[in-house]
């Protein structure tokens, strides 16, 4: 009992204890886990939101690094004066700055992406203005493989002219040459295509372009070319400034590119001595294993210079375009043309409205233009149409054949006009025409290609004759050195119609006669419909029979024995011709003069008179 009795009472104590423990426990610990809760709440979140700040800028620090890293996208500034610039800023307002620079920053991220994605995929996920998206698809598909898409591309990207001006100036910086050179044959292509000639180093201290152009001579090999080329190459280096400033009277005009001396030359005499290298470069050009060491002496770059330094004279520029036309038809240089700048030269100088320029422009371009051009077209053969890219196929060729005294455009043009026609004709300048067949035939026959052929009589230009010259002169010469030339040309290779004035008309017969000996060139004998001979001498002139003097004057003595009335030489040419003609069935017209031409200020006669045009 008394155990029981104990261990009752010790029961109760425990309970009555452990009821007041609970009792108390129960209202101060609470105090203390909400105390301890809310600190360990509070100050997990204070270190969360410190690593996410923390968190957020290292990952926008790495996109920004990789973003610079990915895109190397950027936009082509155009350097402007400095008044410009204040006036530019002054303009614009805070605001309008910074929404400019925003889109500028998203059009690159969107172009960025656009590039990496393959042609077919759907864009339609991307936030972006379709304006945008139209431009980077455009380039996207000029690199394509697929030629067909190439083209297609580029004739769209040319064809829109709703582009902002960075856009045309963003994609200057990433089209390729290929294309580059695609946009330039474009008609009427926006010349913000193509970015501008790069900065040229300053040259060494004393020299001008004229003793630039000296040293690029000198270090040309005098191998490969012929005698009348090493004539006035050294004619050229041995002529001083000075010398050339006292020396009177004009050059010769035999042919040339038909410009008279006084609008060609003008009384500065570096500006003569810059013509007389020109003009031998012209011949060392013709060489292809000259070119490279053209490019390699930086020719293009001394190029470039001489010709932004006479923007004013036709007659350099002219030469200086005819040499990077004879460079282009050497695919291995077409890369060192490009990168010099020659690009945007050559498109700006096709929309030229002189025909001379443009044509010799639209020469060197055909011969950048390996994408849809398998000719080459050398030294004195010029496009007249199409000289841009076309989707119309071309059905026939047109030759046109300049004479004695002519030229590749000049023969062609459709009068001389004094300076007071030109200014009461100011109004009807529209009508007027340098050259009639790149004109009207090319608009009414727009299938047809016309080409202008120009055979070598240009050394005839320089003042001296050179010893050689006679050789060159002669028809047979002529005419082997033209057939090679239309061969590369893709002459014959589709119906041919011949169109050939006074000397010009034996030329042709002369290669037609000789095609037919030549088993290469009977497709060009084969293909022949039709022949037009504009006051041709069959028979000769009796011009050549003047006076020494005056027969001298006119014509090299070459041609004045080789037209001499009845001679035995003209007499088989028109007869053998005329054999041939019957036999392969040509079709022929022949026009007469019935007019006297002025020959000098008192002089007037029928050059070609009709019984020997006949």
């Amino acid at each position: 009992r008394r155990m029981s009795g104990a261990a009752l009472r010790l029961i109760r104590c425990r309970k009555l204890s452990t009821a007041g423990v609970k009792k108390v426990l129960q209202w101060k610990d609470l105090r203390k886990v909400a105390k301890v809760t809310g600190a360990v709440i509070l100050g997990g979140c204070l270190f969360i939101t410190y690593e996410m700040v923390a968190l957020d800028k290292a990952v926008t620090i790495d996109t920004s690094a990789i973003l610079q890293e990915k895109y190397k996208s950027y936009i082509y500034l155009r350097a402007t004066p400095s008044d410009e610039k204040e006036n530019l800023t002054a303009g614009l307002t805070h605001k309008a700055r910074r929404e400019l620079h925003k889109a500028a920053r998203r059009f690159l991220e969107i172009s960025s992406r656009l590039l990496r994605q393959s042609l077919d995929e759907h864009f339609s996920h991307v936030d972006a203005d379709p304006h945008e998206v139209a431009l980077w698809v455009l380039l996207k598909r000029t690199q394509s493989a697929n030629k067909a898409i190439r083209l297609q591309a580029v004739q769209e990207l040319a064809g829109n002219h709703h582009w902002h001006d960075y856009q045309y100036q963003t994609a200057a910086q990433i089209i390729d040459q290929r294309t580059a050179v695609a946009l330039a044959r474009t008609p009427q292509v926006d010349l913000r295509f193509f970015l501008r000639s790069p900065a040229l180093p300053d040259l060494e201290d004393g020299l001008s372009a004229e003793d630039g152009l000296r040293q690029l001579l000198g270090s040309l090999p005098q191998s490969e070319v012929d005698e009348c080329v090493q004539y006035f190459t050294s004619l050229a280096l041995r002529e001083s400034t000075q010398s050339l400033a006292t020396q009177r009277g004009g050059l010769w005009c035999f042919g040339g590119n038909g410009l008279p001396y006084a609008q060609s030359l003008t009384s500065v005499p570096s500006e003569k001595v810059e013509s007389f290298c020109l003009q031998a470069l012209v011949q060392h050009s013709k060489v292809q294993s000259h070119c490279d060491h053209i490019v390699a002496n930086r020719g293009l770059q001394l190029l470039q210079r001489v010709y932004q330094l006479r923007r004013d004279s036709l007659k350099i520029q002219t030469d200086i375009v005819r040499i990077i036309g004879n460079l282009a038809l050497n695919e291995s240089v077409h890369q060192a043309i490009a990168l010099s700048g020659w690009v945007s030269v050559l498109a700006e100088m096709m929309q030229s409205p002189h025909a001379i320029q443009a044509s010799h422009a639209a020469r060197a371009l055909a011969n950048l233009d390996r994408e849809t051009v398998k000719e080459k077209y050398q030294d004195g053969v010029y496009i007249l149409h199409p000289q841009t890219r076309g989707n119309q196929p071309i059905k026939a060729d047109v030759l046109f054949i300049h004479g004695i005294l002519g030229a590749a455009f000049k023969t062609w043009r459709q009068k001389d006009r004094s300076m007071l026609e030109e200014e009461k004709e100011a109004e009807s300048r529209d009508n007027y025409t340098e050259c009639w067949p790149k004109s009207w035939l090319a608009a009414d026959c727009p299938n047809l290609r016309v080409l202008s052929v120009e055979y070598d009589s240009h050394l005839s230009d320089w003042m001296a004759q050179c010893p050689a010259e006679n050789q060159r002169k002669s028809l047979a010469y002529r005419s082997q050195e033209l057939l090679k030339k239309l061969k590369l040309a893709g002459v014959g290779e589709r119906p041919v119609v011949w169109v050939a004035h006074s000397m010009g008309g034996l030329l042709v017969k002369k290669m037609l006669l000789d095609a037919s000996e030549d088993p290469d060139m009977h497709e060009l004998l084969k293909n022949t419909k039709g022949i037009m001979f504009y006051s041709v001498p069959h028979h000769g002139t009796f011009m050549a029979e003047y006076s020494v003097n005056v027969r001298y004057l006119l014509f090299p003595s070459i041609e004045v024995r080789e037209l001499c009335k009845d001679s035995p030489a003209l007499r088989n040419l028109n007869e053998n011709f005329l054999n041939m003609a019957k036999e392969k069935e040509f079709k022929v017209l022949s026009f007469a003069e019935t007019l006297p031409t002025n020959i000098g200020p008192m002089i007037k006669i029928l050059v070609v008179p009709t019984q020997s045009a006949s």
